[in-house]
């Protein structure tokens, strides 16, 4: 969330801003409803402040029938600033309403455009397989190994349900044991973060409104966390840190849950779109500083980069353009990995930071010079499963349909080769 204050003293920068984003808001209509939450306000404020010297008098008046007059209208007082406020309630949703819709200010740096064709390649790593024997793709492949079992996930889940098995369940959980090390060895705090999330906390991040079709809502009006993000910027909501603890570095692994509600039609087949995975997050809560942001941006972008590189899997960069970012990003990269059936790049992971809107919305906050300031935040996914394993079977195929392990992979998962049993 953008600081009124700022919007007001920065309309037309804002105003740009939601015009890059393809945002509907009506900035107009915030500043005239503004308006009117300040007009009521300081009429409340104008006449508790009455409400108060008139009570003091009262106790100073010693005649009944003058004390009587001061009572009465002392009520009237009363009935109007209930009136007010009730009004004020009214005037305070609408606001609020209008504040959550106001986009964050994209960098500078991020380019123009309208939609996901229009990001930008800023580069490309690892050599695609060039297979000499007709490849197949990861469904057919982790079949034959069975690796996995589509048609029981569905009978089970529904539809994009699966259950990994055998070599396929392992190989997760060596994914997993690898990235745990790899990326504890760049200084993060672990957490094993809940999925269950009260919703006052998708609206922190910035996931609501926008993105309710594509979350799973429980019974108490709760949802399921669709990232790690969710629960572990609610880790310090309303909290007020020391500047000497900053930066936070936190490494949260947690199911993950997305109904894909807006990509029927795409990719229903295999593991790409699941309803259901895992995933470890990389988070980062910092001083007030673009600076600092920025630093910590490439940082985690590049964390995620290695470890896609220590795997050997092809990848690209891409800075996403402005008419793709999601409102509550300042500035954002995706890595994509080479999925050689489908002659394409595929979204693994991304790396975003949003200044202090997320903290604002969050109510968190550190000392500064004897001052409560905002913090900055970001995050990065570090990896998902079984979203990786698409590209790792595809690229590390070969010709007798066995699949080879990355190196690395070798001591978590205990051999260097899938093959038929």
């Amino acid at each position: 969330m953008l600081d009124i204050k700022f919007i007001r003293d920065n309309l037309d920068i804002v105003k740009e801003a939601a015009r890059k984003k393809k945002s509907k808001i009506d900035l107009d209509k915030l500043i005239e409803v503004d308006d009117k939450r300040r007009e009521i306000l300081q009429s409340v404020e104008a006449k508790k402040q009455e409400q108060n010297e008139a009570s003091a008098k009262i106790t100073k008046v010693k005649d009944d029938r003058e004390r009587e007059f001061f009572i009465i209208d002392m009520k009237k007082l009363k009935d109007k600033i209930q009136q007010e406020e009730l009004l004020l309630k009214d005037v305070m949703e609408e606001w609020k309403t209008l504040m959550l819709q106001v986009p964050n200010v994209p960098d500078m740096s991020v380019p123009l455009g309208d939609g996901e064709e229009d990001n930008v390649e800023l580069k490309t790593w690892g050599e695609k397989p060039n297979f000499d024997f007709e490849p197949k793709d990861h469904i057919t492949l982790m079949n034959d190994l069975d690796m996995v079992d589509f048609e029981r996930g569905t009978k089970v889940h529904g539809f994009r349900g699966y259950f990994l098995k055998n070599d396929g369940a392992l190989l997760s959980w060596a994914i997993w044991n690898y990235a745990q090390k790899f990326f504890l060895g760049k200084n993060f705090i672990p957490f094993i973060a809940p999925t269950i999330v009260k919703k006052e906390y998708f609206y922190g991040t910035g996931h609501l409104p926008g993105d309710e079709n594509d979350l799973y809502k429980t019974q108490d009006n709760d949802f399921l966390a669709g990232t790690a993000e969710v629960p572990m910027m609610g880790l310090h909501a309303n909290e007020i840190l020391k500047q000497e603890d900053l930066p936070l570095r936190y490494l949260a692994f947690s199911p993950c849950f997305r109904r894909e509600a807006g990509s029927h039609g795409k990719d229903t087949k295999g593991l790409i779109r699941v309803h259901e995975f895992y995933k470890l997050e990389q988070l980062i809560i910092c001083e007030a500083s673009h600076e600092e942001s920025v630093k910590f941006h490439e940082e985690l972008n590049r964390n995620t980069e290695e470890f896609i590189e220590s795997l050997g899997i092809p990848y690209r960069q891409l800075e996403i353009c402005a008419g793709d970012l999601k409102g509550a990003h300042v500035k954002s990269y995706d890595t994509e990995l080479w999925v050689p059936m489908e002659k394409t790049y595929r979204e693994i992971a991304s790396a975003s930071y949003y200044h202090d809107f997320q903290c604002r919305r969050f109510n968190i906050r550190y000392q500064r010079d004897g001052k409560n300031v905002y913090a900055h935040s970001l995050n990065a996914t570090a990896i998902p499963t079984p979203r990786i394993l698409v590209s790792l079977v595809e690229n590390f195929q070969e010709k007798d349909g066995s699949i080879k392990i990355p190196e690395v992979l070798v001591p978590y998962f205990g051999k260097d080769k899938i093959s038929k049993k």
